[in-house]
């Protein structure tokens, strides 16, 4: 189910003859009559681009979207995943971030209808929980990149890619020596897939999370550009621009939950690894 305002249908169609499978285009604004076995949360855009474009929008799909999802799980009985953030540790003063830091966010910012409406859709997870006996299973998401990213994404590893095949400077804002932890697709998927294997009926103590899932190898951004210039062949060069407005000078998860939890989960593609798969994608698309 997507509403498609940042997605396209593209990215599944290669589905589309698969009985088990059905796309549904709806926005998770407005409540959904279903019946499913597992409820994945994945909605709200989460580049700036695209999330500051309609900030009220922003902030009624996490909270009202959440709702309605958790009415959907409340009412079929069923586990329920929701896709957090690390934008709800905001610009952390604690480094690495652990899942028990209560963060560092600007409630007013222009960053705030994605920061705080992830906030408050946690919020909204574990009071459903607590009240209702929801099974809710939280994680909160680190910089993730991979193939199918939007080219117009507006997020740092599509914008350098996408700069460098067309031979335009890469825009890095502020000196770029803010910090980043990458996790390629793969990685990312394996941990929400082993976090919702687990059974939670017979346990006594239920495995809710928050979880942070993310690759804790920490890079500058500007160590990003160079390594994507390197793999490009490029001649761009890099122009520097004036930071956004609560920016995060640093991001690294530490994810020892994740490693006790999800049998052991780590991420096993390097950075390095990653880029050159999703450079090749975004070469196969100046392609075609």
């Amino acid at each position: 189910m997507d509403n498609l305002c940042t997605g396209s249908e593209d990215n599944v169609k290669n589905h589309f003859s698969n009985n088990n499978f059905e796309f549904l285009n709806h926005d998770i604004t407005i409540p959904l009559d279903v019946v499913v076995d597992q409820i994945y949360n994945l909605a709200c855009p989460a580049s700036p681009v695209h999330y500051q474009s309609d900030p009220i929008q922003t902030l009624k799909t996490c909270v009202l979207g959440a709702m309605n999802m958790l009415e959907l799980a409340k009412a079929l009985k069923i586990p329920i995943f929701q896709a957090s953030t690390s934008e709800v540790y905001g610009d952390p003063l604690v480094h690495p971030q652990l899942e028990t830091y209560w963060g560092h966010v600007n409630p007013i910012g222009i960053r705030s209808c994605y920061d705080e409406g992830k906030r408050c859709a946690e919020t909204l997870f574990f009071d459903y929980h607590r009240q209702y006996d929801v099974d809710i299973r939280v994680v909160r998401i680190f910089n993730t990149y991979g193939p199918r990213m939007d080219p117009k994404d507006g997020r740092v590893v599509s914008n350098f890619i996408v700069q460098a095949l067309q031979s335009e400077d890469l825009t890095i804002y502020g000196d770029g020596l803010q910090t980043r932890s990458f996790c390629y697709v793969d990685d990312l998927i394996e941990g929400f897939l082993r976090f919702m294997e687990i059974e939670q009926s017979d346990s006594l103590v239920k495995i809710t999370g928050p979880i942070n899932l993310g690759n804790p190898n920490e890079f500058t951004i500007a160590e990003l550009a160079e390594k994507v210039l390197a793999k490009t062949g490029s001649r761009s060069t890099i122009a520097m621009f004036p930071l956004p407005s609560d920016d995060p000078m640093q991001r690294k998860p530490d994810i020892g939950q994740a490693k006790i939890h999800l049998k052991e989960w780590t991420p096993l593609v390097s950075l390095d690894a990653g880029l050159q798969k999703t450079i090749d994608y975004f070469k196969h698309l100046n392609t075609n």
